[in-house]
């Protein structure tokens, strides 16, 4: 079993200082060396009785041994509560783990389990240093054994152990007939605060254990009913008003199983805390009483009175009672030294007779029990008694003597089988008894001869079961019980279909003979563990939200059903939290909704009518105050109080309603014949309306809040306006004051109060409509994160689940949500971090695609007794299972540190107000807009604005141009004679391969990287010669794109898709006038758009640019048919400066210039040098210090950057844009 605690509480016990509590003692320290026993020793300098904390040496075992053990008598039985551990003094020999049985004699033990059932301990870390462990349920014994599991190895350690034991001790025996009565001084007790502790042991399944009760129908009763614990305790009742203050607490499970078990009681006014062992369960009291008032006497133990032998329904206790503390009395030591308060009818005994059980543990899956048996008897006579939560396993198998067949007893669906195997015969099958996989004692009682067969359950033995078939019994000379062992080729072996036991035997007899289980154990016939070890894990409930726990010997599993929850604990709700979140998912139409707006907190799901809108949804929740209610005969001193009681929800889930609403509104209409309502103008107001935390206000709907007025006065319609109110003008006939009250923080009305309508023929009536709330304020619950800061939450108690949601978008690599690790993942993995009692554990998910990408994710996380488990978005979970026998408790001391977040943080279903935590100087911005919305400098030529929040990028790449902002213009030169190709494409595209891309463009990951049917043309020039064509596409067809530089200055666009050539003019003015020019041409499949020109390709035209293949620059060099008129403009050249040149996503100056490949599709011959020709204004604009090559820190401080400096004046001569 592996025990899970996420916080390492350290207490430092007072030893030697008693309270009116307890007094703890250590109890090794005073024990003589016979009190010391040990499986071995390494010599006798390391002898056991050597192991006393502090002492000069230690107990060592023999190096051979494989088993060691070291052993405490204590003397008389002690409550213990801490133990303690050193090495060998002055050596490398200490245990770093360990484990502790104890027990009340010394051939039977129990092991201590920590929370979860993990019984290994923490040792030492060196010699000297002592290691406490205080254990989280105190355990009563007179033996302890520790095991060493791990211990030092380096520089020649061994195992070295000096230990301390710290306890207490006050026993009673009660023989079911004995009691103790506890006098109250002055013959009553009045208490607002009570704290009771009783430890107890039995095997009985009912008992009573404390019982005291009042006149006044005051009560406190404690009692064991099959094996589980029952607080019923009243703080008074009355007939009068119908209060029945009686309140029924349970916990434990199995307490009859002859182990100590320990009960506290704490209780505050109404508040009652009820622990049992580590299982603590909290309740208010029923009523409206705070003091626990008791008359005369406490019993302890059982009532015994001359006229009343026990409590009607209730045994008297038979058993051991310890320590039995009343407010700080301690009872059994009064009754020790015979104080006057206590009476004992009958001489008691100090001290817990031993009863001798011996049970067996079959954990593992190769768990069985050999014993030997009569050999070749008549009759079989087979007794023993088990408990298990598995509903089938082998309880027992033999095989007769002669070959006559085999018996085997088997539990399946919770019965108990019998089975008679025959050779040559049809084997006879019988079942007996009915849900006996509870996890209680259950005893089998089997009986056997020729022809006859008796089994007896739990020694009902009015209905047993007989079995009358013929068949022959010769007993064989063994039994096996638990299962059948591996290594079973023997004559008469054992042979059986069914699984191996899980649970615990005892009392086993074989032929009315009781086995020796240590005589078995030493024999070594078997592999089972010589002890109760049955774990109880559906107490308490590991289930969430009344979900119902069904376990097995090594799990459990939750039954969520008709919870409104789900999950493995039950934790996370079916339903969303508000209309709204309805809304948004696409429920469009109106009707009833169940919510929870708490989600997976405690508050359960309810059902509302939920009327939806285009652009909200309304919440709306009924109550029994919508029709009118008339209100006669009260004054101010005694007025009337109605109550408002909403339909389908408790008043605690319509204000989470409320509070996580964005708007809330509540109609009240109050109608009044001579009754006053808010006694304006100055007067103590007769009515009012109580709304949430139980507070008063004093304004009327339709007014502002505290105000004292209704809505009557704010309109200036009031009757009378010398008064705010219709009402408050007293008139003999009827009006009304009425509106909406819409202060959210207010709502809902939980009471109307009217306190004006005993006067003669005074009457009114009042009416409070549903509550109708729209919108969810935890949706839009944004901040930004702009400087490397976190926020401040408080402590977070999930207990022992937890869930964690948010939304968030960001551009960083590395981020930190919640927490803090330094471990850096990568782009793509979302990492769920805990830290447990093992170490560190994580459990990652890998995205298949980055989560930086500045888009909304969703985010998912959960843990609990079962998993850990992350999600985002649409992706499957990433899951890390925990082991079967897992314990995991959440304690945290610290607060929430949050790092990194958008929007929605909730935590175990309550939203965590964000805005809230706003701070523009730490760097916490409302709202997640960031730079890109507000930038100072834009992204220039369609550059891509890289949100980084606290500053922003440009991203260039689909640009012809370069800098910061995209702003720097990339030209080229070109003298007489020289040219530029880009290779667009090295093949031409398959008519399939274009065929299935216009079906589908993603078929076979084929993409031209831009639309065919659409082409974006930009670029820029300056030139004195004619003519030229500045730009020519080609394509491995006839179909090309061109811009010509006519002789006259002209500029003509000319385009080809298909057969025919298109001829537009751009310009009729002269270009080559040595200033830069710019020009843009769209097309969208037959539509050509140029400023101000407009024109349209014929319908009988393709609309697609196939298979473009080269972009020429400066002169057209390709092969094959040329237009003439391309030809014609061809020669000299082009001549001049040609810059920001774009088509499409292709920018052939960038790839000559600013190359990001090692072989760029670039091809230039002769004279082409970079340029800055001028055709766009510079910008000037300031460049982040992270981003500034020519930054140099100063020292060890970074300098603020100086503000930008405002832009120079455009040249005109240099600087000049034309629309074409």
């Amino acid at each position: 079993m592996i025990c899970k605690i996420l916080r390492i509480t350290l207490l430092f016990l007072g030893f030697q200082h008693c309270s009116s509590r307890e007094c703890v003692d250590p109890l090794v320290s005073g024990l003589y060396a016979s009190s010391f026993l040990a499986s071995s020793r390494y010599n006798f300098l390391y002898s056991a009785n050597f192991a006393k904390l502090y002492g000069s040496s230690g107990w060592s075992p023999s190096p051979g041994d494989r088993q060691p053990w070291l052993q405490v008598d204590l003397g008389r039985k002690y409550r213990l509560v801490a133990v303690a551990t050193q090495g060998t003094f002055n050596s490398y020999d200490w245990v770093s783990k360990y484990t502790l049985l104890y027990g009340d004699r010394p051939d039977s033990w129990t092991p201590y389990v920590m929370k979860g059932g993990n019984s290994t301990m923490p040792g030492n870390w060196n010699y000297h240093q002592v290691k406490r462990n205080v254990f989280h349920y105190a355990f009563t014994a007179k033996h302890v054994r520790l095991l060493p599991l791990a211990w030092n190895t380096e520089n020649g350690g061994k195992i070295g152990v000096r230990l301390e034991l710290f306890g207490y001790s006050y026993v009673l025996q009660y023989n079911g007939d004995d009691t103790l009565i506890y006098m109250y001084p002055e013959k009553r007790s009045r208490t607002l605060r009570d704290h009771y502790a009783i430890n107890f042991k039995t095997l009985e399944q009912d008992g009573l254990l404390l019982h005291s009760e009042g006149v006044q129908g005051d009560v406190v009763t404690l009692e064991l009913k099959r094996g589980r614990l029952y607080l019923h305790i009243s703080l008074g009742s009355s007939m009068v008003h119908k209060v029945n203050g009686r309140t029924t607490l349970t916990a434990g499970n199995i307490l009859d199983d002859q182990q100590w078990h320990y009960v506290t009681i704490k209780r505050y006014g109404r508040q009652v805390n009820f622990t049992v062992d580590s299982q603590t369960v909290t309740a208010i009291c029923k009523g409206e009483f705070s003091h626990l008032d008791l008359d005369s006497q406490l019993y302890v133990g059982g009532v015994i009175e001359s006229n009343v032998p026990h409590l009607p329904t209730t045994p008297n206790f038979r058993g051991c009672l310890e320590n039995v503390f009343i407010n700080g009395i301690n009872i059994i030591d009064m009754a020790k030294r015979e104080e006057p308060e206590i009476r004992i009818p009958r001489k008691m005994h100090y001290h817990c007779r031993d009863i001798l059980l011996k049970p067996m543990t079959f954990a593992g899956p190769n768990n069985y029990l050999q014993v030997p048996g009569f050999f070749r008897k008549p009759r079989m006579f087979v007794k023993f008694k088990f408990r298990s939560w598995d509903y089938t396993g082998l309880l027992m198998f033999t095989r007769f003597a002669d070959d006559l067949g085999a018996l085997e007893l088997g539990l399946s669906e919770g019965q108990v089988n019998v089975t008679i195997f025959q050779p040559g015969k049809k084997k006879l099958q019988f079942a007996a008894g009915y849900r006996l996989n509870d996890g209680y004692w259950h005893t089998v009682d089997l009986a056997a001869r020729d022809n006859l067969m008796t089994l007896t359950i739990d020694e009902e033995e009015g209905s047993p079961l007989k079995i009358t078939n013929p068949f022959t019994i010769r007993t064989g000379d063994r039994y096996f019980f638990g299962g059948c062992p591996k290594t079973n080729n023997t004559i008469r072996k054992c042979e059986t279909k069914l699984n191996h036991f899980h649970g615990c035997m005892q009392q086993i007899y074989i032929d009315n003979e009781q086995l020796d289980i240590d005589f078995i154990l030493q024999r070594q016939w078997g592999l089972s563990s010589p002890f109760d070890d049955v774990i109880y894990r559906c107490t308490p409930n590991p289930c969430e939200h009344e979900g119902r726990c069904i376990q097995s010997w090594d799990d459990f599993i939750c039954l969520c059903e008709n919870t409104g929850y789900k999950g493995e604990v039950c934790h996370m709700s079916v339903y969303k939290e508000s209309c709204e979140a309805y809304r948004l998912q696409g429920k469009y139409w109106s009707g009833n909704y169940t919510i929870d707006p708490d989600l997976s907190g405690p508050l359960k799901p309810f059902e509302v009518y939920c009327k939806m809108k285009s652009y909200k949804a309304w919440t709306v929740i009924l109550h029994d105050r919508v029709d009118g209610t008339k209100v006669t005969g009260s004054t101010v001193d005694r007025p009337y109080v109605g109550n408002v009681n909403y339909w389908n929800a408790s008043w605690d889930e319509v204000t989470a309603l409320a509070n996580t609403s964005m708007y809330c509104e509540q109609w009240i209409d109050y109608s009044c014949y001579k009754s006053r309502l808010l006694n304006t103008p100055n007067g103590r107001p007769y009515g009012y309306w109580i709304g949430r935390n139980n507070e008063s206000h004093y304004y009327w709907g339709g007014a502002f809040r505290e105000v004292q007025k209704c809505g009557c006065s704010i309109n200036q319609t009031c009757t009378d306006p010398k008064f705010h109110c219709n009402c408050d003008a007293d008139y003999r006939q009827w009006y009304s004051d009425k509106g909406y009250l819409d202060f959210r923080d207010h709502l809902p009305v939980r009471r109307v109060v009217i306190g004006d309508t005993n006067r003669t023929n005074s009457e009114a009536q009042y009416t409070v409509g549903p509550l109708r709330c729209h919108g969810d304020r935890n949706i839009w619950n944004t901040i930004s994160f702009v400087k490397p800061t976190y926020i401040t939450f408080p402590t977070f108690k999930p207990g022992s689940s937890a869930d964690i949601s948010f939304h968030f978008k960001t551009y960083r690599d590395n981020c930190v949500f919640l927490e803090n690790s330094d471990e850096q993942l990568p782009t793509q993995n979302l990492a769920f971090v805990f830290m447990v009692g093992d170490g560190i554990l994580n459990v990652t998910l890998r995205s298949p695609m980055p989560l930086n990408d500045n888009e909304w994710h969703f985010v998912q996380a959960e843990i609990n007794v079962k998993l850990a488990r992350i999600k985002v978005d649409w992706q499957p979970w990433a899951v890390r299972r925990f082991p079967g026998q897992t314990f995991v408790t959440m304690e945290f001391s610290h607060p929430i540190l949050v790092g990194f977040l958008g929007i929605r943080l909730r935590m175990n279903g309550v939203p965590l107000d964000l805005e809230g935590k706003v701070n523009e100087e730490q760097g916490i911005r409302r709202n997640c807009t960031g730079e890109c919305l507000n930038a100072t400098i834009p992204c220039r030529n369609s550059g891509q604005c890289i949100e980084g929040y606290a500053s922003y990028t440009c991203d260039c790449n689909n640009t012809a141009f370069d800098g910061f902002y995209c702003h720097k213009d990339i030209g080229a030169y070109f003298e007489i004679g020289s040219w530029m190709r880009y290779n667009i494409r090295k093949k031409p595209i398959s008519d399939e391969a274009a065929w299935a891309n216009w079906i589908d463009p993603h078929f076979d990951n084929f993409s031209l990287g831009y639309n065919d049917t659409a082409d974006d043309v930009e670029f820029s020039f300056s030139t004195l010669h004619t003519p030229a064509v500045l730009l020519y596409i080609s394509s491995f067809v006839q179909d090309y794109i061109a811009v010509i530089l006519k002789t006259d200055g002209s500029v003509d666009l000319r385009y080809r898709l298909g057969l025919i050539t298109h001829k537009y003019q751009l310009t009729h003015r002269n270009l080559a006038d040595g200033y830069p020019h710019y020009i843009n041409i769209t097309r969208h499949n037959r539509t050509i758009k140029s400023q101000p020109i407009v024109e349209k390709i014929t319908l009988v035209e393709d609309a697609r640019f196939d298979s473009p293949k080269s972009m020429f620059l400066g002169r057209v060099m390709e092969i094959g048919d040329i237009d003439k008129e391309i030809k014609r403009h061809n020669a000299p050249g082009f001549i001049g400066c040609i810059s920001g040149v774009r088509y499409n996503v292709y920018a052939p100056l960038k790839a000559l210039f600013r190359p990001n490949e090692t072989d760029p599709p670039v091809t230039t011959q002769g004279y082409v040098s970079e340029s800055v020709c001028g055709a766009f204004t510079p910008v000037h604009g300031y460049v982040p210090w992270e981003a500034d090559p020519w930054f140099v820190t100063i020292g060890k401080k970074t300098p603020t950057p100086p503000p930008p400096p405002p832009p120079p004046p455009p040249l005109r001569r240099l600087v000049y844009k034309d629309k074409l």
